[in-house]
């Protein structure tokens, strides 16, 4: 094991705002952020943009980052746990052929109580794979129609098995939005050709860039981002351990990178978190981060995560954000009254949010 040494909570709250490229980022474009990161949480499209705007310092705007996701640099599907990430379209194979085994068996029993036995899915593949070389791209409700007319049931919730099934077989990603509709994409078009990594590779590879970018964490932090069952977390530390730290904090094991002893426990800036943060949403636990009697009040027992504001490494409130015309207006709501120094900072992390929106 390697040397250990020591952190308080307030240091790990501080190292997370540091490595996950909130606090001082380093990175350049959205492409990198999602490089560093692994995947960010997306079924919250609008949010995930801004989870990406944040860790850049050139105030990039949604709209670049839309960019990306219609050219291909980045891809949004189902990864890890079963629900949407966004990921570098670089990282997307390897990332996927290590989750689909996970994310097909999650969903195994619905979809046997759905109808979708194998024969169907592999009918309703291949008629996408089909449309979708004949189309660039399609809206799920045209790809439905479509299946539809075939004999396939589309109803219930059998459509959204259907086109998992057909992005955890690479079939599909996003294609490019067409106004405020999202629509499907041939993966094999979108997403670069890539050697299969073996599976002890996928793992290493996973474990390291989890532990860079969300450090410290331990491996039950890492079973629950990644979705692995707790045999291959622990392997996937195991083949990275020397890369890292192993720390001690309140009787738990933390992996830690090398400089994170080296970082300051205060960070006096105020950050606005989108809804899904990876900040908060990459660990099991979020003590360090949320106050306990604060959890409830930035996210729910069914997984709802709202967006949170930041001081020092903590949560000290939530947003919304409302459109008037042109305008935007941020509306927060704090767990207790601000200082005058916080109340300054407050307004010039508003201020670089809305420019986001322009």
């Amino acid at each position: 094991m390697n040397n250990q040494k020591r952190m308080t909570l307030n240091e790990i709250a501080i190292n997370r705002l540091i490595n996950q490229q909130i606090s001082n980022p380093k990175l350049k474009t959205p492409q990198e952020v999602l490089e560093w990161m692994g995947a960010i949480q997306a079924q919250d499209y609008a949010m995930s943009k801004l989870a990406i705007g944040i860790r850049l310092p050139n105030n990039a705007f949604d709209k670049q980052i839309e960019d990306d996701l219609n050219n291909g640099k980045i891809i949004r599907t189902h990864l890890l746990r079963p629900t949407w990430h966004l990921v570098s379209a670089d990282d997307v194979r390897w990332m996927m052929q290590l989750s689909a085994p996970n994310l097909n068996k999650s969903v195994a029993s619905m979809n046997r109580s759905l109808g979708l036995d194998e024969t169907v899915l592999k009918k309703s593949n291949s008629l996408i794979r089909k449309l979708l070389e004949k189309n660039e791209i399609l809206t799920r409700e045209e790809i439905m129609n479509e299946l539809n007319k075939k004999g396939i049931a589309t109803n219930d919730l059998r459509a959204s098995h259907i086109m998992f099934r057909a992005e955890t077989e690479m079939i599909v990603c996003n294609g490019e939005r067409v106004g405020k509709q999202l629509t499907y994409a041939l993966s094999d078009r979108k997403v670069p050709a890539a050697k299969p990594l073996q599976k002890d590779e996928a793992l290493a590879r996973l474990a390291e860039k989890y532990i860079q970018s969300r450090s410290p964490v331990t491996i039950k932090d890492f079973v629950w981002w990644s979705g692995l069952n707790v045999s291959d977390a622990k392997k996937a530390f195991e083949m990275v351990k020397s890369k890292f730290i192993s720390s001690i904090i309140e009787n738990e094991e933390y992996w830690t990178n090398e400089t994170d002893n080296l970082k300051t426990n205060k960070d006096d800036s105020v950050y606005f978190l989108p809804a899904f943060d990876e900040l908060i949403i990459s660990y099991k636990d979020r003590t360090a981060t949320i106050e306990a009697e604060n959890q409830a009040k930035a996210f729910t027992k069914n997984g709802i995560f709202y967006p949170t504001i930041i001081y020092n490494g903590k949560v000290i409130g939530t947003w919304k954000k409302v459109s008037k015309g042109n305008e935007t207006e941020i509306l927060p709501s704090f767990f207790s009254s601000l200082t005058e120094s916080q109340k300054k900072k407050y307004k010039t992390a508003e201020t670089k949010l809305k420019l986001f929106y322009e």
